[in-house]
């Protein structure tokens, strides 16, 4: 039995072979106790004294040889339990190896069936898996190098045949490499598909803001009057300042599109959304300078109509008081009215001041083809047929008053 030359062919057979080894080891250690016991009974003979039933160097030969074949027995036990143990690591080590060929090939098969989505949530999802795939590969990556230390240890001890051992390990380090290479290539491919992704997200999210700016710039809200023009004017600055925030996201575009994979970049769809941006941006910049401008026009003529709503306030006052006025005939009573129509000429300097800007903007409007042009220009016309009525009033006031002043002195003087 201790001689056996069976180290058996797998791991459950030395296990098995192990455990009843174990047990004859077990019988040995029985029978050393009793062959040390009856050794010492023997040489009890090969010392008395007298009567020698036996010759005592007999006895001493004898009990040498059995303690001998003992000692032979306990080497052989020894040495079958290393052969044994031996045995055992070189089918664990084998079991290890295929423990780890089976695992490669499950993740091989894995990888090969993965996608890399076809949306961007789609894309995190499968990446946070990629994740937990490499944490799987670098704890079994450190196991493998446990079980190649031990391939190592096997073929340093010289007992077993090198072949075997040596192309098992040189399998699982081609398979692991090839596995490695496939993980990255799919870390690479989702990581291309998580950029493209991530891409056409940003390029919807401003195609959306885009297309809302412009529906708030091309508005055809223009305000009611000045306080509310210049609230509008306000908010489109704001708007303004957003598009041109905005600005560096469009231009920037191209050189995302630039980094993106070729199967990605190339794509028709993806350069025509680029194109379709780019656009976009360019309307809506338009639009929103002419919307700035309308504004800009909307305000001027509401000022320009509170500003001939004043005039004509100021012309309807004068001109009631020149049609109701009486010219005096005493002289002390034209000097006061005299006096009077000397504030009003400073009064209409002013006027006419204002007047003549009201015309530069009515000029100004009609120039630039505002759409309210004739309405401007009638309100202009108005104020300026009644200005001109005024000024003939004050005319024929003055000529009035010049001719009272001529008789006073006349008589004055007769």
């Amino acid at each position: 039995l201790l001689v056996s030359k069976d180290l058996g062919k797998h791991l459950l057979e030395v296990e098995d072979l192990l455990q009843k080894h174990g047990l004859l080891e077990a019988d040995v250690a029985a029978q050393t106790e009793r062959v040390q016991a009856l050794n010492a009974a023997a040489l009890k003979f090969s010392e008395l004294e007298g009567y020698q039933p036996c010759d005592p160097q007999i006895i001493c030969n004898r009990v040498n040889h059995v303690q001998t074949c003992l000692e032979e027995l306990g080497e052989l036990a020894g040495k079958r339990r290393k052969e044994l143990e031996d045995s055992r690591q070189l089918w664990a080590f084998f079991q290890e190896m295929e423990e780890a060929e089976a695992w490669i090939r499950e993740k091989e098969q894995i990888l090969a069936s993965k996608t890399c989505g076809r949306d961007l949530s789609s894309v995190l999802t499968l990446t946070n898996k990629h994740k937990s795939m490499l944490g799987e590969l670098g704890s079994r990556r450190a196991l493998l190098h446990q079980t190649m230390k031990k391939g190592e240890q096997l073929l340093a001890k010289k007992r077993f045949s090198p072949g075997g051992i040596q192309e098992k390990m040189r399998e699982v380090r081609l398979r692991w490499k090839k596995l490695e290479e496939v993980t990255g290539l799919h870390q690479q491919r989702l990581q291309e598909a998580l950029n493209f992704f991530q891409f056409s997200a940003e390029t919807d999210d401003l195609v959306a803001w885009l297309q809302d700016t412009y529906r708030i710039v091309s508005s055809d809200d223009f305000g009611h009057d000045d306080y509310s023009t210049q609230a509008l004017l306000r908010k489109h600055r704001a708007v303004v300042d957003e598009v041109e925030k905005h600005r560096a996201a469009v231009l920037a575009l191209r050189k995302q599109l630039a980094l993106l994979a070729p199967e990605h970049r190339q794509g028709v769809d993806v350069q025509i959304r680029v194109v379709e941006v780019e656009q976009l941006y360019g309307e809506v910049v338009e639009v929103a300078v002419l919307r700035r401008q309308w504004l800009q026009d909307a305000l001027a003529v509401y000022r320009m109509f509170s500003e001939v709503h004043a005039c004509e306030v100021w012309v309807d006052e004068k001109e009631q008081w020149l049609e109701r006025m009486e010219v005096p005939e005493e002289l002390d009573e034209v000097e006061v009215v005299q006096h009077r129509f000397e504030s009003l000429d400073q009064e209409m300097n002013s006027v006419m001041g204002r007047i003549l800007d009201v015309n530069q903007v009515v000029q100004q409007l009609v120039e630039g083809g505002h759409p309210s042009s004739e309405e401007v220009r009638s309100c202009q016309d108005h104020l300026n047929s009644r200005w001109n009525r005024v000024v003939e009033l004050v005319e024929r006031k003055k000529s009035q008053l010049s001719s009272v002043l001529k008789i006073q002195n006349y008589l004055l003087e007769c």
